[in-house]
C-alpha cells in the first residue's frame, strides 16, 4: 500500500513512528508538508500539486494536521478524498472535533457525560453565566486554545468575572465549565482505534497545577479503565465520526465526563506509558480498511 502522511515535521515522534510502522509492514509511505500542497479544484480530475509535482497513486492518507492549520489542512485532505484516497480520519470529522463548542453540543446530543458548560456573547450576562454553571471555582477556556494554553482556573466568582471580562474585551470566544475537584488534577487519555480503546493512560498535573497536559509538565502512567469509561470513549469517538482519536476523560462523582476529543493525538506519551505499539495498530487498521473500492467518502461536507 502507498500511504501519504500529512505532517509539517518529519522529525516529530508521532510522524517518525508512523513511518517506521508502515515500512516494517512492507508499505511505502511519504511525508508531505500540508502547507506546501496546492490544489487544482476541477470537476473531472481534481489534483494536488506538491513542490512542483503532481501527487498521484496514494491508497490512503493519514492526516496529522496541527490545530493552527486546521482550515488549510482539512481543505487538502478533502482534495485527497475527492481523488478517491482513503482517509484515516475524514476531513469533516476533524473539522467537527476541532470546534470545541460544536463538539460538546454533538456529545451532549448523544447523551455522553460532560462537565456543565456555559457559553455567552454579551458581557451583561456574565453573572448569570457563572451561576448557571454552578459558581466558583470554575474553568474558563479559550475555544481556540490547545495543549492547555488559554485555560484558566478561577477560584472565586470575582476572579471568574474579571477573567471573562478580560477575554470578552479581547473579542475572544470562551466557554466556562464547572471544575471537577474530585478528579484531583488528573485526566485519562483513551486512544481509540475503530470501535476499541486500544490503550489508556492517566495524566497527573504537577503540584499546584490543574492542567494535566504532558506539554504542561503532567506525568503519564498506565491505568486500568472501567467498562463505563471504555464505552464513553468509544461513543465519543463515534459521535465525532473519528476512526482514530484521543478521548480525554475526567473521573467525577457522577461517572466519566468527556473533556475533549483529539483527532491527531500524540503517540509518544501513550506509547511510553503503556508500552503498546500504537503506530503499528494504526497502520494495521488502515491496511484492513483502505484499498480499492473501500474509500468511504468522496469529500462530502
Amino acid at each position: 500500500m502507498h500511504i501519504a502522511l500529512l505532517s509539517r515535521n518529519t522529525n516529530l515522534y508521532s510522524s517518525r513512528r508512523l513511518v517506521e510502522a508502515a515500512e516494517e509492514r512492507g508499505h511505502t509511505i511519504r511525508v508531505i508538508d500540508t502547507l506546501r500542497c496546492y490544489m487544482n479544484i476541477t470537476t473531472h480530475k481534481p489534483t494536488i500539486h506538491y513542490k512542483g509535482e503532481d501527487l498521484e497513486a496514494f491508497d490512503a492518507v493519514i492526516p496529522r494536521i496541527g490545530a493552527s492549520v486546521t482550515f488549510y489542512g482539512t481543505a487538502v485532505l478533502r482534495q485527497f478524498e475527492m481523488m478517491g484516497v482513503y482517509p484515516l480520519n475524514e476531513s469533516v470529522a476533524i473539522t467537527r472535533s476541532r470546534d470545541k463548542l460544536r463538539s460538546l453540543q454533538l456529545l451532549s446530543r448523544k447523551g455522553i457525560g460532560l462537565p456543565v458548560t456555559g457559553f455567552a456573547h454579551s458581557p451583561d450576562d456574565i453573572d448569570d453565566l457563572i451561576r448557571m454553571v454552578g459558581g466558583a471555582p470554575l474553568v474558563i477556556k479559550l475555544l481556540e486554545g490547545t495543549q492547555g494554553i488559554g485555560v484558566v482556573l478561577a477560584e472565586t466568582e470575582k476572579a471568574a468575572e474579571s477573567v471573562i471580562q478580560a477575554f470578552m474585551g479581547l473579542k475572544a470566544n470562551i466557554m466556562v465549565q464547572e471544575y471537577i475537584k474530585e478528579a484531583g488534577g488528573a485526566d485519562i487519555r483513551c486512544l481509540v482505534i475503530g470501535d476499541k480503546v486500544v490503550a489508556a493512560m492517566k495524566r497527573q498535573a504537577q503540584p499546584g497545577e490543574f492542567r494535566s497536559n504532558l506539554h504542561r509538565g503532567g506525568q503519564a502512567e498506565l491505568i486500568k479503565i472501567t467498562p463505563e469509561e471504555r464505552s464513553t470513549a468509544v461513543r465519543a469517538a463515534k459521535a465525532m465520526g473519528l476512526k482514530v482519536c484521543g478521548v480525554d476523560l475526567l473521573r467525577s462523582n457522577h461517572g466519566p465526563l468527556v473533556m475533549e476529543v483529539n483527532s491527531s493525538p500524540g503517540l509518544e506519551g501513550i506509547e511510553s506509558a503503556t508500552g503498546r505499539d500504537i503506530a503499528g495498530l494504526i497502520i494495521e487498521y488502515l491496511t484492513k480498511n483502505a484499498g480499492p473500492n473501500k474509500t468511504r467518502t468522496q469529500g462530502q461536507g
